[in-house]
């Protein structure tokens, strides 16, 4: 343990498995204590893949306590600004402080664009969008009110520096993610708080379970010349949710202090074919 973020707390979003998950065990190891949120439960129906469960949000608790520290889990929907006001209360009755932010819950739905219904728009751009400015808002307080500083991530994707086809809802509340990362990095500056997000192309996490290969194809059939728009530079198309939770970390410690208002890609280069 290199202690990189000793004395510290950071609350996650969708921390139960995937990329939340690991952002939680990495700071973990880096010697924080975690506030944990996750829906763990039904996600939207135009949602293809398997939802957490109240299961494996159990597990990311045991993974950070066998890391030796503290972890106050809630089961929480990011949409729901009070549960979440709720659970950053806890835990920082608990924890005693927040320095950190990670604003990782998410949904991805493959679907072609006259496929896409009003209320499929509705709950893509309230999860992403609206359950990502919840989080920040929840949180920033504290860490103001800390007057230690501190950093902010939010999650967003390699389709918010280009595009993700099939997915115009999913791109559209990407975008706004990273605009969401610059809006609040200028005026939470002055409090020596920095805000980036981050975004990352093809990660191996549950997001490809349940239908979420067939749905994808299907969108794909729709439109056979845009399916290779995501090429890689590097040889590797897909990375681990660990290899995210790397730049994450680096993000949260001292040694990116000066980087702010950042939009920093781990995509294997695909966003610049």
């Amino acid at each position: 343990m290199s202690g990189r973020l000793d004395g510290r707390v950071a609350f996650i979003t969708g921390a139960a498995r995937g990329q939340g998950r690991a952002h939680a065990v990495r700071m973990a190891t880096e010697g924080a204590d975690i506030i944990a949120v996750d829906i763990a439960g039904p996600l939207p129906p135009c949602v293809p893949y398997d939802s957490a469960t109240e299961d494996d949000l159990a597990e990311t608790v045991k993974l950070v306590e066998q890391r030796g520290r503290r972890i106050l889990a809630t089961v929480a929907d990011t949409r729901d600004s009070e549960a979440l006001n709720a659970a950053v209360a806890a835990g920082v009755s608990t924890l005693g402080r927040l320095d950190i932010i990670v604003a990782n819950a998410g949904v991805a739905a493959p679907q072609a664009w006259d496929q896409i219904s009003p209320g499929d728009f509705r709950d893509v751009l309230d999860i992403n969008v609206t359950g990502t400015w919840n989080t920040v808002m929840a949180g920033a307080r504290e860490i103001v009110d800390g007057g230690r500083g501190g950093s902010i991530v939010l999650i967003s994707s390699a389709a918010g520096i280009k595009m993700q086809p099939f997915m115009i809802h999913y791109t559209a509340s990407k975008h706004a993610v990273t605009g969401m990362a610059r809006a609040f990095a200028a005026e939470l500056g002055k409090h020596s708080i920095r805000v980036n997000s981050v975004h990352p192309g093809p990660v191996i996490t549950d997001m490809g379970t349940g239908d979420m290969g067939t749905a994808l194809s299907a969108a794909m059939e729709t439109n056979p010349q845009l399916a290779n728009m995501m090429t890689p530079f590097l040889p590797t198309w897909a990375v681990e949710p660990e290899d995210i939770a790397d730049a994450v970390c680096w993000l949260a410690s001292d040694e990116s202090k000066y980087v702010t208002a950042s939009a920093i890609s781990i995509d294997q280069g695909s966003t610049h074919y």
